[in-house]
């Protein structure tokens, strides 16, 4: 949308945008979460990024979109943004040294078949020797039986397992429905 028509449109189209967030959350433990990503989140990303910037020009809509446009899912795989939240600055510096590596940790797993790791930070490295990124991007390659088993409504776990924190969560069926929608 144009800086004009976004500026209208954006109280109707953030609630429908969060409305469809819930169902593409995960939280795992207190402090780990997954959004999984598809065309709408990352849509609503580019729109916030060019009223932020006041980005109106081709080349820079072009630019946010090569930016942001592989974190939609191609249909084999999920995608999402790990997020590392910790209110405290202090403990959150503490536990960002303590975690390093744990966006190479982090798991889905289609009823009985192989856990899928995460391939993570494809568009950059986001560690470095001292801390990790509260920030990470992940990628979930899934195969096709373990696509075809979701599409017909089989569980779906979701988890982290990093020396220094471990957790994992069933996905709602709300959850596990939204997700294989980015199944071809």
């Amino acid at each position: 949308m144009t800086l004009e028509t976004y500026a209208r449109e954006r109280q109707r189209f953030r609630a429908q945008v969060m409305a469809h967030k819930k169902d593409r959350t995960v939280s795992l433990g207190e402090h780990v979460t997954l959004l999984f990503e598809d065309e709408l989140t990352i849509r609503y990303q580019v729109q916030e990024m060019l009223r932020v910037e006041r980005i109106f020009e081709e080349q820079g809509i072009r630019d946010e979109l090569d930016a942001y446009n592989p974190l939609i899912p191609d249909g084999r795989n999920l995608k999402a943004t790990l997020m590392i939240e910790f209110p405290d600055e202090e403990e959150r510096r503490r536990k960002l040294e303590e975690l390093i590596g744990i966006e190479d940790k982090v798991w889905v797993r289609v009823d009985a078949h192989e856990r899928a790791w995460a391939i993570a930070d494809e568009d950059l490295d986001r560690d470095t020797d001292s801390k990790t990124s509260s920030v990470h991007f992940l990628r979930f390659e899934v195969t096709q039986s373990m696509a075809e088993a979701l599409k017909r409504g089989a569980s779906l776990a979701i988890g982290v397992d990093h020396p220094r924190y471990a957790a994992s969560a069933d996905a709602s069926p709300a959850v596990r429905d939204s997700l294989s929608r980015d199944l071809a």
